[in-house]
């Protein structure tokens, strides 16, 4: 069976942090990872900690839930012989969990990952099971010198390595435009929005906001040349997780950044609102939203944090 395409739009505007005043090194997860998310003494704005998507204004799916079939496999690491999620979905990642495939986009779009779930019962340890897992590298949370908060490496990645998940409150439309429309010009903006074309015209949107929840992943600068990417992954739930992979080798102490357009190195996916013209906002009504400033230095810079307007007309 032929996996759904997917094209990834984001909403945010700029990410910064949190309100609560931490002033000493510590774990910004408070042992909710198995790999402790450092930060050192800063004051950011208040947020709940979470690894995973939780349910949301307006969701009617609660993102917990294990909702897709699993295989029946009694290996200690399925083969696509025999494993019915693979045999459905296709093989993913090799045998040290790295994905294959980094040239995900076909006509714009990028497949979504299809991992082994709960139901399934094959080792905890299967090369199918990647995302799931969490956090594997050390990160740490840091003040950058003109965009605010940041997340950096403190070891090297590799290239098709999973790095961190985008994680937060899953929300409606309507919630997404409503929570859109009540934010301030100096707010940062975190959502973005997924959609997913299944082959038969219809499309399924999922919106993911971690402003009051979230993980590591709001810390994310956008950056229009960027060493991560996204990729949806559906582990146990059809909510789709938002996983964040190396597009290239990263060394340690390197500045973690991805598009928020869902495109990777000035390439975006064809159905993306990012970059419309500002007649295209003006007619849509939205000509009172304020475009932020890129700063991500890349000799092909947008000038202009991305922008989905499809929400806002």
């Amino acid at each position: 069976m032929k996996s759904p395409e997917v094209a990834a739009s984001g909403l945010l505007t700029s990410v910064a942090g949190m309100s609560g005043v931490y002033t000493h090194r510590g774990d910004l997860s408070r042992g909710l990872e198995d790999v402790p998310v450092l930060f050192e003494g800063f004051t950011f704005p208040a947020f709940q900690y979470s690894p995973d998507n939780v349910q949301g204004p307006g969701s009617t799916v609660d993102p917990s839930e294990v909702t897709l079939p699993g295989c029946s496999c009694l290996s200690h690491s399925c083969c696509i012989d025999s494993c019915s999620c693979l045999q459905t979905h296709g093989q993913e990642y090799d045998s040290t969990g790295t994905l294959l495939y980094l040239n995900r986009t076909d006509a714009g779009f990028c497949s979504p990952v299809f991992e082994c779930n709960a139901l399934c019962t094959c080792s905890d340890d299967c090369s199918n099971r990647v995302v799931q897992r969490g956090l594997r590298f050390r990160l740490e949370v840091y003040s950058t010198r003109d965009r605010g908060w940041g997340v950096r490496t403190l070891e090297k990645i590799s290239r098709g390595a999973f790095v961190c998940e985008y994680a937060g409150e899953v929300i409606s439309f309507g919630e997404a435009r409503r929570r859109q429309f009540s934010q301030r010009s100096e707010d940062n903006n975190y959502i973005i929005a997924v959609r997913e074309h299944a082959g038969t015209g219809s499309i399924t949107e999922t919106f993911v906001d971690p402003a009051q929840v979230g993980n590591v992943g709001r810390f994310l600068n956008h950056s229009c040349v960027p060493n991560l990417f996204m990729v949806p992954v559906r582990v146990h739930s059809v909510i789709p997780r938002l996983a964040l992979f190396a597009g290239r080798d990263i060394e340690a102490q390197e500045e973690l950044t991805f598009d928020y357009s869902g495109g990777y190195s000035n390439e975006h996916p064809a159905e993306l609102l990012s970059m419309q013209s500002n007649a295209a906002a003006q007619a849509s009504g939205t000509d009172r939203l304020q475009r932020k400033a890129c700063r991500c230095g890349s000799n092909n810079c947008m000038q202009f944090l991305p922008l989905d307007l499809s929400i806002l007309s």
